[in-house]
């Protein structure tokens, strides 16, 4: 499996899907029957009445067999808020998974409560102001959520060492991002954003201390895998799930030509797989 395909940070050259614009927004094909089903499944189960953390494990699991596709949120030439339930890659596969549970917590149903919280956890303050406004890097996503108590980062709590994160990938490969490649003034203020980034504090769990720590994560946390790839933070992101056996595995939408699935093996073993994988960061959703 090429880890690089699987990052979060959308390439220009990925195949795109078809969606159609409407009152300034965008809608993938499907996506009305699909969130149907979604507020369907959670009525049936009362999902309201559990812990958040519950929800996504439920909604996390209804989207298994889904199509990997990258480049859903770059189909339109200004920032909207795009969304696509029937083709996922892993940052929006997280990002659908949260944006149901949450307002499935609050025990709403219209696709407007979904497309205002997909602005809500997508954009910096929850604002759209433009393609910088987006939360690119999954550790300035991971920050804005738990600087605004929609989730909280326990991975220092849980066992985490410092984090050495210098990100500045996508201000020095603008070519590889339609909204930088001919913009200038996105490229200066991505490079201010990151030049942010890179002087907090953030901790995550070496790959030889998952499976040591793997006990204190839980069903429905969120789970970023960090890289050594130079200048990149977060290349990965899914679910913790606990099997029967008691071992934490990943749901997750893989790569292009793979479905959203859970890995046959535990988190732990599936990250020491890769070489350019050097461990994780947890997220734990908050009840809103």
């Amino acid at each position: 499996m090429k880890f690089i395909k699987t990052l979060f940070l959308v390439l220009l050259f990925s195949p795109l899907i078809y969606c159609q614009e409407n009152n300034n927004q965008l809608f993938c094909s499907k996506d009305s029957q699909i969130f149907g089903e979604k507020i369907s499944l959670a009525k049936k189960n009362n999902l309201h009445t559990k812990n958040i953390n519950e929800i996504i494990e439920s909604i996390g699991k209804s989207f298994i067999g889904t199509n990997y596709v990258a480049n859903t949120l770059e189909n339109s030439d200004t920032e909207k808020p795009i969304f696509c339930l029937d083709a996922l890659d892993c940052y929006t596969f997280v990002e659908a998974t949260l944006s149901l549970s949450r307002i499935i917590k609050n025990n709403k149903s219209s696709i407007d409560d979904y497309i205002a919280e997909i602005e809500n956890i997508r954009y910096r303050d929850g604002q759209i102001n433009g393609y910088p406004s987006r939360l690119h890097y999954f550790s300035d996503w991971i920050y804005e959520m738990n600087k605004r108590g929609i989730c909280e980062d326990i991975t220092k709590k849980i066992g985490g060492m410092i984090y050495s994160n210098n990100v500045d990938y996508m201000s020095t490969h603008p070519n590889s991002y339609k909204h930088l490649k001919s913009n200038p003034e996105n490229v200066k203020a991505l490079a201010e954003t990151e030049k942010v980034i890179s002087q907090r504090r953030y901790y995550y769990i070496p790959q030889e201390r998952i499976a040591l720590l793997e006990n204190k994560i839980e069903s429905g946390d969120i789970i970023g895998i960090t890289t050594n790839v130079d200048g990149l933070d977060i290349a990965h992101t899914g679910l913790a799930i606990k099997m029967n056996s008691g071992r934490i595995h990943f749901l997750h939408a893989p790569n292009v030509g793979f479905k959203v699935e859970i890995t046959k093996k535990p988190l732990s073993e599936y990250v020491k797989g890769n070489k350019k994988q050097t461990g994780i960061m947890v997220v734990r959703p908050i009840n809103p």
